[in-house]
C-alpha cells in the first residue's frame, strides 16, 4: 500500500534521525529473537529424529515411552537414560545454543549458587542455580509484550475517552474531568499492593489492574485535539450535511488527534515495562518462577557478592528503555505539526 505524501513525509522525517532509526531495528532485531526463544534457549532438543520419524520435544510432550522408555512421564532428554535410548536407535537430535529454559536448574555445577559465568551458563546462575541468559531472553519478551498489551489496551481506552469528552463537551466533559481527578489521585502502587494479598498475582491479573489506571495519560490530550478540531469548518460543514456524531468523530476528526497520540505511546511503552519491573522487585508482580527483568534486580540487590546478576539485569533494562525512547523521540520529530 503506497504511502500518502503526508506520510511519506514523516517516514522520511523519522528516517532521517539515524539514532531512532537503528534504534527501531535494533530493537525490532532483539525483540524479533527472543519471540522465538525456545529455539534459542531450552532444556529440551528442538528435533529429535528417532527410529525414521521427526519429534519436536520443544514444542510438545512426548512421554519417554515413545523413544522405548519403561515409564508414561514426559522424557527428560538430559538424563543418561533417555540419552543411552535414543543412542540405540542412532537418532539425531537438535539442541538450542542454550541448553537451559527460564525454569530448569543446572545440577552439574562446581561451585554453589549463584555460580559464576562460565562456558556452560555464559551469564552465570542465579541462586537458584537457573541460567540468568535464559532468563533475560525471556524475561526481555515478557516485559516487551506486557508493555505493548498494556500500550495498545489503554491507548484504545484513552482515545475513546477523551474524544468523547473532547466532542460533546458540556456535562460530559465536567463529569469527565472531575472523575479523572478523583481517579488519578489513587495510590496505584498501595492498590495493586493490597490486591496482590488477596489474589496470587499473573500476567492477566497485572494487565487487568494496570489497565484501570494506565489509560488516563492520553485522555487530556486527546480531549484537547476534539476540543480544537469540533469547531473546525469541516467538521461543521459534515454536521450540516446531517453526517452523524459517530462518523465525525471516526473520519474528521480522530485522524487529527492520533497524531500526538502516536508521540506518546513510546514513552507509555517505557513506562509500563518500569511498573512491570518495579512491581517484580517487590515481589508484587509475576509469579514466583516467572522469567522476571525486575526478580533478577531484587536477585542482585540481595546477592552482592554476584555483580553479575545485577549486572546483567541493569545492562538489559538499560538497553530496552534506551531504545524505545530513542525510538519515541524520533516518533515525536517525525509527527510534529510545526516541521
Amino acid at each position: 500500500m503506497a504511502l500518502s505524501p503526508l506520510n511519506r513525509r514523516r517516514f522520511e522525517r523519522f528516517k532521517a534521525n539515524r539514532r531512532g532509526w537503528w534504534s527501531l531495528w535494533l530493537f525490532l532485531i532483539l525483540f524479533g529473537l527472543s519471540l522465538g526463544a525456545e529455539l534459542i534457549a531450552n532444556d529440551k532438543p528442538i528435533a529429535v529424529r528417532y527410529d525414521g520419524e521427526w519429534y519436536f520435544p520443544a514444542f510438545k510432550r512426548y512421554p519417554e515411552t515413545t523413544f522405548g522408555g519403561e515409564f508414561p512421564l514426559e522424557a527428560n532428554y538430559k538424563s543418561p537414560y533417555i540419552r543411552d535410548l535414543l543412542e540405540k536407535k542412532d537418532s539425531f537430535v537438535l539442541w538450542a545454543p542454550i541448553p537451559f529454559s527460564y525454569q530448569s536448574i543446572n545440577y552439574d555445577l562446581r561451585v554453589p549458587a549463584p555460580a559464576p559465568p562460565s562456558a556452560d551458563n555464559w551469564l552465570g546462575t542465579d541462586d537458584q542455580g537457573r541460567d540468568v541468559l535464559a532468563r533475560v531472553i525471556y524475561g526481555f519478551r515478557i516485559s516487551v509484550l506486557f508493555a505493548l498489551t498494556l500500550t495498545v489496551l489503554s491507548s484504545i481506552v484513552g482515545v475513546i475517552a477523551g474524544a468523547l469528552q473532547g466532542f460533546y463537551g458540556g456535562w460530559v466533559d465536567l463529569a469527565g474531568q472531575r472523575f479523572l481527578e478523583v481517579w488519578s489521585g489513587l495510590p496505584v502502587l498501595y492498590l495493586l499492593i493490597i490486591l496482590a494479598s488477596f489474589v496470587q498475582p499473573n500476567f492477566w491479573w497485572l494487565l487487568g489492574i494496570m489497565l484501570l489506571f494506565s489509560w488516563m495519560s492520553l485522555v487530556d490530550v486527546v480531549r484537547a485535539e476534539f476540543l480544537r478540531g469540533r469547531n473546525l469548518e469541516y467538521v461543521r460543514a459534515a454536521r450540516a450535511l446531517g453526517m452523524r456524531n459517530g462518523a465525525i468523530m471516526y473520519r474528521h476528526i480522530l485522524p487529527n488527534a492520533m497524531i500526538s497520540t502516536m508521540t506518546f505511546m513510546p514513552f507509555i511503552l517505557t513506562g509500563a515495562i518500569g511498573t512491570l519491573t518495579a512491581l517484580d522487585f517487590l515481589g508484587f508482580g509475576l509469579p514466583p518462577g516467572a522469567p522476571s527483568l525486575g526478580e533478577l534486580v531484587a536477585q542482585g540487590k540481595s546477592n552482592l557478592q554476584a555483580p553479575w546478576l545485577g549486572i546483567s539485569a541493569f545492562a538489559v533494562l538499560a538497553l530496552m528503555l534506551s531504545l524505545l525512547v530513542f525510538i519515541g523521540e524520533s516518533a515525536r520529530d517525525a509527527f510534529d505539526p510545526r516541521k
